[in-house]
């Protein structure tokens, strides 16, 4: 495992990334916001698209971080969640190979995957979301946290989560990036974070 947390004493700097709202049809580009922190201070953004329930969320989000400026000062980089745009899944191990940074998809609670699958039996390729969803991992419920993580151990992932979240389950780059996004999209904040 590759897990690159900081040494005691030093911060832990996260990026969390979420998509904006959006209308769902099929087709269309959704925003995407990537919101750096250092411990749970807010301290950079990134801002890019992705197709909606397209292929290409895995390569948008490494496209916003290598060679830009963070990527060398990150620790942990989390995931709304494994689907942007609706259904554009990212490939958890390939971005966490290509970044050479833990990479964590978090949700709120434990997803409904039968749910999930339905709807993805509905999109062109379903097995190769399938598959997608497979190479992800375990899902985890550790320290009130509920996640999947490729690059680290759950354990220092839920302790990882625990030191960037001021309140409740969501670390903080994940609740603000949720904030940039609804604010770009609709003209301001939303009410859930």
């Amino acid at each position: 495992m590759m897990t690159r947390f900081p040494p005691k004493g030093r911060t832990l700097r996260a990026i969390g990334f979420d998509d904006a709202p959006f209308a769902r049809r099929r087709g269309g580009d959704v925003g995407l916001a990537g919101v750096v922190c250092a411990g749970t201070r807010f301290e950079g953004l990134v801002w890019g698209r992705v197709r909606q329930d397209g292929w290409n969320a895995t390569e948008a989000i490494a496209a916003l971080l290598v060679g830009g400026k963070f990527l060398p000062q990150l620790h942990l980089v989390l995931l709304d969640g494994l689907g942007f745009g609706g259904m554009n899944l990212v490939d958890l191990e390939a971005l966490a190979a290509r970044l050479g940074r833990p990479c964590a998809a978090v949700m709120r609670r434990l997803p409904d995957v039968p749910a999930m699958e339905r709807a993805i039996r509905r999109l062109p390729r379903p097995e190769r979301r399938l598959a997608l969803l497979a190479r992800a991992g375990p899902v985890h419920r550790l320290g009130g946290f509920v996640f999947q993580v490729r690059g680290a151990e759950p354990a220092a992932t839920a302790e990882a989560l625990a030191q960037i979240t001021d309140r409740g389950a969501v670390p903080e780059p994940l609740r603000l990036a949720h904030l940039v996004g609804a604010a770009v999209r609709e003209g301001e904040s939303g009410r859930r974070a």
